[in-house]
């Protein structure tokens, strides 16, 4: 890879994660507002019947008054605001991330060979027929008898998300597996809004401009699949986190049990906040306590199985080490250099304050170096960025013996 477009590369990163994250804001600061909307409408005495509730909001100074029908106006509104691009942009970003950071760069941050050792378009092709397989399992399930139970149905789900994560496990890296299951469950969310949603939204209002009343079961599926989107949106963000937590993914034997704390809860912090809306006085206070629970079990799973407290537990094995082909093999001064400069953390036992090696990135043998040798470019001899601050010493000299292995053209002082 020669400079200009490991560059290139990174700027691209930055960007579409930039729109990602922008995009998903909007989207999920509008999905809590309306779910705080809902739960905080009140019917009043002697209004309309057609109105569900009515909320009183004050926000930068004004106040605003907000009502709910219990199906659709009378008539078609003569102005009406659609929101569904701020859900089909966060979808459409992330999958372009995934695809520029994981399918694009796959050796890298993918496939990790002592999984399996997977060509480039394979690792692709998985990923993305899971997604899509995520969404029309989760879909048959909804439509299924069993959508009728809604705490089976969470059961059921919970247990399909986990069954992918840990089948994500046997194909990709640890690394991989997380954010491929945040991805499924983002695909779902969005598919719960281009699929069932949106297209209930447009029958409903055409009823109404054929001057016919619409259909109640359109509104209530569609308020069900956004509750469903609801509870999803907090383990989401977190899968999505993961991938700059290497003690979330370390261990990839552990993930499917990361993932159901993980899900339990963010599920339990919306239920608490849905009933605080609807009324303080009946708030589940307790579902912070679970919660809570949970997360510590989360800590504790994956800090115990994490290579780095293995090995101070006398438990830990190195890792089986596969060379991709066509890594570049590198001289010994240049393994010198890594060594010295970068393996007190990218090792399979680290410094103690650092507990795992960031982002999975081991360097502490010829073939794990020869393996991320793309980040050692990028990091070490491109940006600088590592060590951080410089910590370890590096020299423009010693970057310089990085360079030739790599062949960039990079100058020294």
């Amino acid at each position: 890879m020669g400079a200009l477009e490991a560059y290139a590369w990174e700027w691209g990163s930055a960007l579409i994660r930039w729109l990602h994250v922008t995009a998903a804001i909007a989207w999920i600061g509008g999905s809590f507002f309306f779910m705080h909307l809902d739960a905080s409408l009140r019917k009043r005495a002697g209004g309309d019947p057609a109105i569900a509730g009515t909320a009183w909001q004050v926000h930068g100074g004004g106040f605003y008054q907000m009502s709910k029908y219990t199906l659709a106006p009378a008539a078609p509104p003569e102005e009406l605001v659609w929101h569904k691009w701020q859900s089909y942009w966060t979808w459409m970003s992330g999958f372009t991330l995934l695809c520029w950071v994981y399918y694009g760069q796959s050796q890298l941050f993918l496939i990790d060979p002592a999984v399996m050792p997977l060509a480039p378009w394979q690792a692709a092709a998985i990923g993305a027929a899971a997604l899509a397989l995520g969404w029309l399992v989760y879909d048959f399930l909804c439509r299924s008898p069993l959508g009728a139970n809604e705490p089976l149905l969470g059961v059921v789900g919970l247990g399909y998300v986990v069954a992918m994560a840990w089948a994500f496990t046997l194909v990709f890296s640890g690394r991989g597996a997380l954010i491929h299951t945040g991805a499924l469950m983002a695909t779902i969310m969005t598919g719960n809004v281009f699929f069932v949603i949106m297209p209930n939204q447009r029958k409903s209002l055409a009823a109404l401009v054929a001057g016919k009343t619409p259909d109640p079961k359109w509104a209530k599926t569609s308020k069900t699949r956004s509750t469903h989107n609801n509870y999803i949106t907090l383990p989401v963000l977190f899968m999505m986190l993961s991938n700059h937590y290497p003690v979330a993914f370390a261990n990839p034997k552990v993930i499917p049990a990361i993932v159901i704390c993980v899900i339990v809860t963010g599920a339990l912090v919306r239920y608490f906040y849905n009933r605080w809306h609807a009324d303080h006085a009946t708030a589940p206070w307790w579902a912070w306590a679970v919660a809570a629970a949970a997360m510590i079990c989360a800590f504790v799973i994956a800090t115990t199985a994490s290579p780095g407290m293995r090995a101070l537990m006398g438990l830990a094995e190195l890792p089986t080490v596969v060379v991709r082909a066509d890594a570049p093999e590198a001289p010994p001064d240049a393994v010198d250099v890594v060594q010295l400069r970068c393996m007190m953390c990218h090792a399979a036992e680290p410094m103690d304050w650092i507990g795992e090696a960031p982002k999975g990135v081991l360097l502490d043998t010829p073939e794990h170096i020869a393996r991320f040798a793309p980040a050692v470019a990028m990091q070490a001899v491109l940006t600088h960025a590592m060590p951080p601050n410089n910590f370890s010493g590096i020299t423009d000299e010693e970057r310089a013996v990085l360079a030739r292995w790599l062949k960039l053209d990079v100058a020294q002082k």
